[in-house]
């Protein structure tokens, strides 16, 4: 009897044990598929995290640019900085880009930077460091000029047009872009990655008078299509 009670206790021991080592096989098998189905979601989503990051990024580089844009022009509306020295009759596409030498020198904040040079560049610092360095990701660089339609002089004043360029965009030796009248190169709000460097993050244009303001001013600095002859007139039309 004893004998028999001691042959049932270990069969019941070794079908507790089996049981037992089911119940654990069992248990990493089902963390291994819940590692497998977090893995794929993970490598699904990383994109849309990736995109959504770059572009807030991107939207945040193309708001400090239209600050640093709009803060140009009412310094040289007001006169508190002096208004670029380049002046002609062209127009905001025929300026050329400025060219990087991989150099940058623009040690006072809010001002016009030393080099490189053959171009009015304008430091806007963003991250309060007293300059504009080609290493900084915030600091922006605007480049200024003005041009009158009708006059090379601009003594009625001129339209001043200005492209806003990152400060990091001059750590290479290039020419930077610009827009032209057949293609656009502004850098987009969306975007997937760091955006193109290279490329103006704002670009526009003011009218400025430095005298008091007339419309005859206003249209001697326009160009438009002439109805009687299909050709370039200047002046306004009634």
């Amino acid at each position: 009897m004893i004998i028999r009670k001691q042959a049932n206790n270990k069969r019941l021991h070794a079908a507790r044990s089996y049981l037992r080592a089911s119940e654990s096989g069992f248990t990493i098998i089902e963390s291994l598929v819940a590692i497998l189905v977090v893995s794929i979601l993970l490598v699904a989503i990383a994109p849309v995290l990736s995109l959504s990051v770059a572009t807030r990024i991107q939207s945040r580089r193309i708001e400090l640019a239209t600050q640093a844009a709009k803060s140009y022009i009412d310094a040289v509306k007001t006169k508190k900085i002096a208004a670029p020295t380049s002046t002609g009759t062209n127009a905001l596409t025929a300026y050329a880009a400025p060219t990087a030498t991989g150099t940058l020198t623009c040690t006072t904040a809010n001002s016009y930077c030393t080099a490189p040079t053959g171009t009015s560049l304008y430091c806007v610092d963003f991250d309060s460091s007293g300059g504009c360095e080609n290493t900084s990701v915030t600091d922006m660089i605007v480049q200024g000029f003005r041009y009158n339609l009708a006059s090379s002089t601009a003594n009625n004043g001129y339209a001043l047009g200005v492209r806003v360029y990152r400060a990091d965009a001059f750590k290479e030796t290039t020419t930077l872009l610009k827009n032209t009248s057949t293609t656009k190169t502004t850098q987009a709000t969306f975007t997937g990655g760091a955006g193109q460097r290279k490329a103006p993050l704002v670009e526009m244009t003011t009218d400025i008078n430095d005298t008091v303001p007339k419309y005859s001013d206003l249209c001697a600095r326009i160009k438009g299509p002439d109805p009687t002859n299909n050709a370039q007139d200047v002046g306004c039309t009634n």
